[in-house]
Parts: structure tokens; C-alpha cells; sequence
């Protein structure tokens, strides 16, 4: 009864406002990213490498996607996961009856080391919490370090991320028989998930495509 009394006068600030709320997010700042929620997720599922994308690029969900990973506030990656599962739930996209495993697209250690956190795998823990799919958290490792994409062309891109993925000895010994859906937090030229995606395949690891928090790809109206 007291920590129920505490809770009344204590709530949690908001992660991107600071005002009081009751979850990571308050119900303004909750409505605001609502606004970049895609109208048809699942419009870029096609071709070699399918995508399902919650939401677009910009504005709030982009300053979110910021906070979270440069200000500190890895609770968001969680709590926007679980927003794009929810996502993945209700489409007509999503596949049941598969038997499928979640790896996130991993950070390089110098980089984890100094973020305290990977952004896609707090992502991908929500977005199991919801689907009830199987993590596998170090399914793929980094083992190059490789520059920001956002300052490169495509050629400078490709030559970047060649050859950063292995396969983690955690999916070695698990599920050989699944099909795999990496998760990421944004997806732009898509030039690192089609490297991970090579990477597994090359391994034998059947790949069903990619789902994303955000996209700055342009969605059909």
C-alpha cells in the first residue's frame, strides 16, 4: 500500500518531455510518435529481402530515436519494440505458423562498450515480448568497425560494411532449421541488413526479411 501511495506522488518523467507519466512516454509524446506510424507496414514486403517498417523517419519518432541512443534512455528501444510487434501482430504480413527467430543487427564492441547498450536488440526484446518469437540476442557479431553510413556514398557504403557480420556461436548451436527476421532501429539505403542477410545465408540460415522501427523511404498513399 505505501509503494501504491509513493506511486501517486513519484511517477516516472516522460523520456522525451520530462513531464510526469505513467509509462516510458507520456500520452502527448505517445500521441505525437503515433503520427509517424506507417498506414500499411508491411508495403515494402517484397523482393530478396523483405521489409516491415513501423514508422517514418522523422519528426518525433527521429528525435526519439536520438534520444534513445544518445541521451540515455535505452527504456524506449523496449517500449517501441513492443509498438512494432504489435505492428507485426496485426498485419496481414506476419507469419505464425513459421518457425521463426529474431536476431538484432549488432554494434561493434568498441562501440557497445561506449553506448552501454545496442539499440536493435532493446528493439528486438520488445518486439519478442509481443510476437513470442525466440531472441537470439548474438545470433550475428560485428567484428569490424565500421564508419557512420549517413556521410558515405553507396560504393563507400558496400565497401564499409563488407565483410563486418559473423554468425554468433549462440545461432550455430540453435534452431538450424528456422527462419531468421533481423531487426533494426532504422532503415535507410538498406546496405547493413543485406550484408547481415548475406552473411547468414552464406551460413545456410534461411533469411525471411527485415523488420524496422522507422524508414526514410517514402510510403505510397
Amino acid at each position: 500500500m505505501f509503494k501504491s501511495l509513493l506511486s501517486l506522488f513519484f511517477k516516472p518523467n516522460c523520456s522525451l518531455c520530462e513531464r510526469a507519466a505513467s509509462d516510458s512516454l507520456c500520452r502527448d509524446c505517445q500521441r505525437q510518435l503515433k503520427s509517424c506510424q506507417m498506414k500499411n507496414p508491411g508495403q515494402f514486403w517484397q523482393g530478396d529481402l523483405p521489409l516491415f517498417v513501423w514508422g517514418e523517419y522523422g519528426g518525433k519518432l527521429k528525435q526519439a530515436i536520438a534520444t534513445m541512443k544518445y541521451n540515455h534512455h535505452p527504456e524506449l528501444g523496449t517500449f517501441l519494440g513492443r509498438w512494432l510487434g504489435e505492428a507485426w501482430s496485426k498485419s496481414s504480413r506476419s507469419f505464425p505458423s513459421k518457425k521463426i527467430i529474431v536476431i538484432p543487427i549488432p554494434l561493434h564492441g568498441d562501440k557497445l562498450k561506449e553506448r552501454g547498450f545496442n539499440q536493435a536488440a532493446l528493439i528486438a526484446s520488445g518486439f519478442c515480448q509481443l510476437t513470442g518469437y525466440p531472441l537470439i540476442a548474438k545470433g550475428l557479431e560485428r567484428v569490424k568497425d565500421t564508419q557512420a553510413m549517413f556521410s558515405l556514398g553507396t560504393s563507400a557504403r558496400e565497401e564499409n560494411i563488407n565483410k563486418a557480420f559473423k554468425i554468433g556461436k549462440s545461432l550455430l548451436k540453435s534452431f538450424p532449421h528456422s527462419s531468421v527476421l533481423l531487426v533494426d532501429d532504422i532503415y535507410t539505403t538498406g546496405t547493413t541488413v543485406k550484408e547481415a542477410a548475406q552473411t547468414l545465408r552464406l551460413g545456410g540460415i534461411e533469411v525471411m526479411g527485415v523488420v524496422a522501427l522507422s524508414t526514410a523511404k517514402k510510403q505510397s498513399v
